[in-house]
């Protein structure tokens, strides 16, 4: 069971990397250059409050998993 949360922690680091790659390109900057003040508001709630909360978390989570921090031995 350990081995498979090692496991998940690249899981969570893989995805860590992609939700930034698509936060970034999908959902925030074309929002920041759009010209839309809604759009900009959107835009600015997403790259400034969301990322570093979606992706810090998962790589927090990922991290503590790689470092065994979740088995069951102590």
């Amino acid at each position: 069971m350990n081995a498979l949360k090692k496991y998940l922690g690249i899981v969570w680091i893989g995805l860590a990397g992609l939700s930034g790659y698509y936060g970034l390109t999908a959902l925030g900057l074309p929002k920041l250059v759009s010209g839309k003040t809604e759009d900009l508001v959107f835009g600015i709630i997403i790259v400034i409050v969301l990322m570093p909360l979606i992706v810090g978390g998962l790589l927090t989570f990922g991290i503590y998993a790689l470092r065994g921090e979740y088995s069951d031995e102590e």
